[in-house]
Formats: structure tokens, C-alpha cells, sequence
């Protein structure tokens, strides 16, 4: 999955007292897009390091995001910045299926996205309107007028893996994205409601998405996923009583049941969803 960088290590400790080096990686957004090597330039960086972008003096302000083996990753405040050759404002969300780097380069933009987003949507006080700032103590945003905190916002959301006999349920989802996703299988997924504990959220979701009742619901395994600011929970489960699908044609273009042998992989392995697939698919304990 898209966390399984070792020996790399991500340090995502709050620590205030990092400035930006020569060498660290520095995230610029422009709406949804981020800056990013251009296609084709592979021995450069998958994104820009201070250096690349005029040195330490020309950034601006900049914020301490986390570090991978010691090297320091920042998120880049200034409205602009200067474009170094080789590199593109594209949108975010084509960053996975358009561009050759590292697992951790990804994984990285992933968690600086997340952040990212976060800091953006926090700059107001949602109490009192004014301006907040980044506390010194702890990775959060603190209002100054009021006192009110926001910390990073994290969306627990469950993957269901619905099992019966030797098939699987496999479901593409009704609104088209751009990249390669679209076309692809997965599993149903959905966010977690206030008041459900997660197994609940997982019958909620395969009932309201399938029309199906589900028992032995069992975790498997969890994965951060930074785009959506989500923590995914993944789970397996069996089918309590009739097979019919009733899709919910809102939320899904395809739902189906396949045989473990006929399960068609994601194109990478970056997705609980991929990994949870191809368990079932190799005839793994699920």
C-alpha cells in the first residue's frame, strides 16, 4: 500500500523548531493544482526542493509538514513562487496515474495534500471569524481572539470486502474521476456517520449501496489516505441472506459478483481496496 515505504520512515511528529534547508522538499499549491515535475524530466525530483525554487531567501513563509529519513518536507505559503524548468502547475488529483517516481514521493504529496487542504480550510475562526494561527505547541490552529482550536481533520471511512462462497462483490462508482480509477474495480466504501462504530457503518453502507444484509463483519487492516483526508478501515464480511444486488445507481455504475480467479487487479498496489481484493483473489484468510 501506499504506506509501505520502508525502510523509509515518515516522522510526522510536530516539531516547530525545523526551517527549510537547501534540500527539502517544498510543496507549492495553486488551487487543486500542485507544483510538479514535468512529464518526461525523471532525474529530477518528483517535486521542487528549496533550492530548485531560488534558494531559502526567495521562498517566503514556509511550514514544517514532516520528514522521511530525516529530510525535512514544508508546505509553501506564497502566493507564487518561482517556476524552476522542468516543472508545471497540474492538478492534484492526476499526479498518481501521470507521473514515474518513488513510492515515497507519492506517499509524501499524499500526506501534504492532506495538510495542505487542512490549513487552508482553517485560516478563519469558525467561532468568532478571525484570523487563526498556527500554534507553537502542537500541530493545530489556534484563534487568538477567542482561543478555539482546530486540529487536522482526519475522516474515518470503512472499505467492505462482502464475501460469499468462492465470489466477491466488485463495484465501480457511478461519478466518473479523471485517471484511471474510473474504470477500474473496487470494493464499497463510505464514510463513517456520527454515533455508528465502524462495523455498523460497514452493514450501513453495503445495504444502502447493494441492498445487501451482511454478518461476521472482521477487520482486516487500515490505511491513511491524504487526498480525502480519510483513514480507511478495511473489513470483510459474508452475505446474510439473499444475493440479489439492488445497486443504488447514485453512487454505483457497476456492482457484481465475481469469481476469485476472474478478479481483475488495480493497475498498482498503492490501495487497501487493491490489497484487500487480491487477498481474496490468492485465496488468503479474509
Amino acid at each position: 500500500m501506499i504506506q509501505d515505504i520502508a525502510p523509509l520512515r515518515l516522522d510526522n511528529h510536530w516539531q516547530p523548531g525545523q526551517v527549510v534547508r537547501e534540500d527539502s522538499v517544498v510543496f507549492h499549491f495553486r488551487d487543486e493544482q500542485v507544483l510538479v515535475r514535468a512529464q518526461g524530466v525523471a532525474a529530477e525530483p518528483l517535486f521542487p526542493t528549496a533550492a530548485q525554487l531560488g534558494g531559502v531567501a526567495r521562498l517566503g513563509e514556509c511550514r514544517y509538514l514532516f520528514s522521511i529519513d530525516g529530510r525535512g518536507y514544508f508546505l509553501c505559503l506564497a502566493a507564487q513562487v518561482a517556476v524552476p524548468a522542468g516543472y508545471g502547475y497540474e492538478p492534484a488529483r492526476q499526479v498518481r496515474t501521470a507521473k514515474q517516481a518513488a513510492l515515497s514521493d507519492f506517499y509524501a504529496f499524499y500526506t501534504a495534500w492532506h495538510l495542505a487542504t487542512w490549513y487552508r480550510s482553517n485560516r478563519f475562526c469558525g467561532r468568532c471569524g478571525q484570523p487563526m494561527q498556527p500554534d507553537t505547541a502542537e500541530r493545530a490552529m489556534r484563534c487568538p481572539a477567542c482561543g478555539h482550536i482546530e486540529y487536522p481533520r482526519i475522516n474515518p471511512a470503512i472499505i467492505a470486502g462482502v464475501i460469499h462462497d468462492d465470489e466477491i462483490l466488485l463495484t465501480q462508482y457511478a461519478t466518473q474521476h479523471t485517471g484511471h480509477r474510473s474504470t477500474f474495480y473496487a470494493l464499497i466504501a463510505g464514510f463513517t456517520e456520527i454515533g455508528e462504530t465502524l462495523e455498523e457503518t460497514v452493514q450501513r453502507e453495503v445495504y444502502e449501496e447493494v441492498g445487501l444484509y451482511v454478518r461476521n463483519v472482521r477487520y482486516y487492516k487500515s490505511q491513511p489516505w491524504g487526498s480525502a483526508a480519510d483513514i480507511l478501515a478495511g473489513f470483510f464480511c459474508d452475505v446474510d441472506g439473499s444475493t440479489d444486488i439492488h445497486r443504488d445507481t447514485r453512487e454505483l455504475r457497476r456492482a457484481l459478483w465475481v469469481p476469485r480467479r476472474e478478479v481483475q487487479l488495480q493497475p498498482d498496489d498503492w490501495s487497501l481496496t487493491n490489497e484487500m481484493m487480491q487477498r481474496f483473489k490468492e485465496g488468503q484468510p479474509c
